[in-house]
C-alpha cells in the first residue's frame, strides 16, 4: 500500500458505533495489523485481560459509553504499562480532553482522514514508551501477562 503506514501489531479498538468499527477495523487490517474489535470498554477489558492476543495499541473513542475510552485507558495503563494508547475524540473543548487523557496517551481529532488515521496510529507504536515500567517491560522482553 503505497503511502499509507503499515505494521504487523494486534490493535484493540473500541468504538461503539458499528459502522464506525467495522470501517476502521477493515482500514486497519488491510494495513497488516491484527484488529481486535470492541464494542464497548468492558468487551475491549475482557479481550485484553484475556491474554488470548498481545495488544500491542488501545484504539479506542474518549467517548464510549459505559466506560469511556479514557477510563478503560487509565485501568489498563496500570497492569499494562507498555500498552500504547491513542483515543479519539471530537476537539470541542481541547483543553478539556487534554485534561482527562490518561497518561501517555495520544489524541486524534475526528473526523479524521484514513492516512491521518494510519499516520498516527503508527506515530503512536513507534514513539517513546511514556512511562519507566513500560520502558523496563520492554527491554525485559514483552508485555505482562494478565492473571
Amino acid at each position: 500500500m503505497l503511502g499509507i503506514s503499515t505494521g504487523t501489531e494486534t490493535i484493540v479498538l473500541l468504538a461503539s458505533e458499528p459502522e464506525t468499527r467495522r470501517l476502521i477495523s477493515q482500514m486497519l487490517s488491510l494495513a497488516g495489523y491484527t484488529v481486535r474489535e470492541a464494542s464497548d470498554g468492558a468487551e475491549a477489558l475482557r479481550q485484553i485481560e484475556a491474554g488470548i492476543h498481545t495488544a500491542d495499541l488501545l484504539l479506542a473513542d474518549i467517548a464510549a459509553p459505559a466506560m469511556s475510552g479514557g477510563d478503560l485507558a487509565e485501568r489498563l495503563k496500570q497492569q499494562y504499562p507498555n500498552l500504547r494508547v491513542l483515543l479519539t475524540a471530537e476537539l470541542r473543548d481541547d483543553q478539556a480532553i487534554q485534561n482527562a487523557l490518561p497518561g501517555g496517551a495520544q489524541i486524534l481529532a475526528k473526523p479524521f482522514s484514513p492516512g491521518a488515521l494510519m499516520s498516527k496510529v503508527r506515530e503512536v507504536l513507534d514513539g517513546p514508551f511514556a512511562c519507566a515500567a513500560a520502558r523496563q517491560a520492554a527491554a525485559s522482553g514483552g508485555y505482562p501477562t494478565a492473571g
